[in-house]
């Protein structure tokens, strides 16, 4: 999980950024938008592998 706080953390400097650099703000919006990608994908694959593990202890 420290990864998704490191993902989430790169995701809200962005969003910090757009704020401040109003010439670059769509940039900076476009590069918060692919850090919460991220994040979602980092939340899927935790579940996918929680999943997998608890199967695994179900089957013995």
């Amino acid at each position: 999980m420290n990864r998704l706080v490191a993902i989430r953390s790169q995701e809200s400097l962005c969003r910090e950024r757009a704020a401040l650099d109003s010439e670059r703000r769509i940039f900076w919006l476009a590069q918060a938008q692919e850090w919460e990608q991220r994040a979602l994908d980092e939340i899927a694959y935790h579940f996918r592998e929680c999943n997998a593990s608890h199967a695994e202890l179900a089957r013995g």
